[in-house]
């Protein structure tokens, strides 16, 4: 692991394993409280030197990061696939998208404007005033990821954070550290300096209350759940929170939708990366008078992804994560069952493998439907208007991602403004995202903002000056 400077084995190390095979792909230090506290010693000193640095040259680091992610994409994709169980397809399309962060972060951190303030608008002040705002780096940023894309979302965290001239310490998920420790080589390759940045394997319950509540920290960007994120709320004492946390993504289907294009999209927003993505679809409210149309088209290319080895190209979706997960979502879907769904399509379980399953007349305020499943499930609802539609969309502690299909603009324009999510999408389902774009959720999904431009601007702290003549 790199902490505080230096690689080092740590005083204990643990295997990690390919979800589908069992087999250890690789061991990694246990990082301790005492590293974890080191880190940040070392990341003060960091966050000085690069506060010191010009923009310019922070910029340069990170462009040179990008080409060597470039040059190095298959590497990238063999070992995210590895270590997370994602199909090598999906994996080489997550480290493909590694370089482009990286340039769009390593601009966004040349783009520290401020602003002129018209003190003379103030009664007295007169002409003897100048003000005006500059922007400032945070210092020492905490980043705590997840495991389902071990590349991209350590990247929009760390990439924005080095930008904007503050050091990190990273915390990835404890189950996927391999791509994070590959990542913080080729940022020191590119020349990033040491102190810069840290990266702890290990687990969370131990080193996180460490980081996050430690006063030197101004920052903390954080993607998991939402129990955790609570947690972290009460730890982390005065300092700005980006919190991407739980939800449960629905899709309405209205009667004048292409329903093609609905499951089709349905199809890959349910199913992609076994269902583990935050913006997955979970939820589908589909209008009573087309439901069957739309379960037999969505039934035939459900029927059609194929499950097994993610190193296979005939794979088109691997396992979970780990067998647990696998336990727990299998147990979610035949809970479902019992509660008064049914069981459409699939759902059975082999080691950490789920197969992709369609869960139907699920009441809105069932637990298959209320809470995060991050699974290859979806559940359909029926609903008998627009109104009813929303109404159920709508009903959810969560609002990260939600979308509606629908030939009709007014409908379109209705969802977008009164859907509670923070991102919406018309005629495709929430699983699509532009890495440049503002990314963010409502509700019980969390606050404050992902993506380079927003990114920056939640690691950095505007400042106030004025000139006394």
């Amino acid at each position: 692991m790199f902490v505080a400077g230096e690689w080092t084995a740590g005083s204990a190390q643990e295997e990690i394993r390919n979800p589908f095979t069992d087999e250890a792909v690789d061991t990694v230090p246990i990082a301790t409280a005492d590293d974890a506290r080191r880190a940040l010693d070392t990341a003060v000193a960091g966050a000085r030197i690069q506060r010191e640095t010009t923009a310019y040259d922070r910029q340069a680091v990170l462009l040179k990061a990008a080409a060597l992610a470039d040059e190095r994409i298959e590497l990238l994709a063999a070992t995210i696939s590895a270590e997370s169980g994602k199909t090598l397809a999906e994996a080489t399309g997550e480290a493909s998208r590694a370089g482009e962060i990286l340039r769009l972060s390593a601009f966004e951190g040349t783009q520290l404007y401020g602003h002129s303030l018209p003190l003379d608008a103030h009664k007295g002040a007169g002409r003897s005033k100048l003000g005006f705002t500059l922007r400032q780096p945070c210092g020492v940023v905490v980043a705590i990821t997840p495991f389902n894309f071990p590349l991209l979302l350590v990247l929009h965290k760390i990439g924005p954070a080095l930008a904007a001239g503050n050091a990190v310490v990273l915390k990835p998920a404890r189950t996927t550290p391999l791509t994070a420790l590959m990542l913080a080589d080729l940022l020191l390759e590119a020349g990033l300096p040491p102190q810069a940045l840290s990266v702890l394997p290990g687990p969370g319950s131990e080193l996180g209350d460490v980081l996050c509540s430690d006063p030197r920290v101004r920052k903390i960007s954080f993607t998991g759940s939402t129990a955790v994120g609570e947690h972290i709320t009460r730890v982390a004492g005065v300092k700005k929170l980006s919190l991407e946390l739980g939800a449960s993504c629905p899709v309405v289907v209205l009667p004048d939708a292409d329903l093609e294009l609905a499951a089709n999209s349905v199809a890959i927003g349910g199913y992609g990366n076994a269902g583990q993505v935050c913006i997955s679809v979970q939820r589908v409210i589909v209008d009573r008078s087309i439901a069957g149309d739309f379960l037999d088209a969505l039934t035939e290319r459900v029927a059609a992804i194929r499950t097994g080895d993610p190193f296979d190209d005939a794979t088109t979706m691997g396992p979970l994560i780990t067998t647990r997960e696998a336990d727990r979502v299998h147990a979610a879907i035949q809970q479902a069952a019992v509660d008064g769904a049914k069981i459409w399509y699939g759902g059975d379980r082999d080691g950490a493998v789920v197969q992709p399953a369609i869960v139907t007349d699920v009441h809105p305020d069932s637990a298959f439907s209320q809470d995060e499943l991050f699974g290859p499930a979806v559940a359909v609802t029926t609903a008998d208007s627009v109104d009813d539609a929303l109404a159920i969309a709508n009903n959810s502690r969560y609002g990260l991602g939600a979308g509606i299909f629908t030939r009709d603009v007014s409908n379109a324009v209705r969802f977008a403004r009164d859907a509670e999510a923070g991102n919406v999408h018309v005629n495709w389902s929430p699983l699509w995202r532009a890495d440049l774009m503002p990314y963010g959720g409502f509700k019980g999904s969390g606050f404050g903002k992902e993506g380079p431009r927003a990114a920056v601007a939640e690691m950095t702290e505007e400042k106030t000056v004025v000139l006394h003549g």
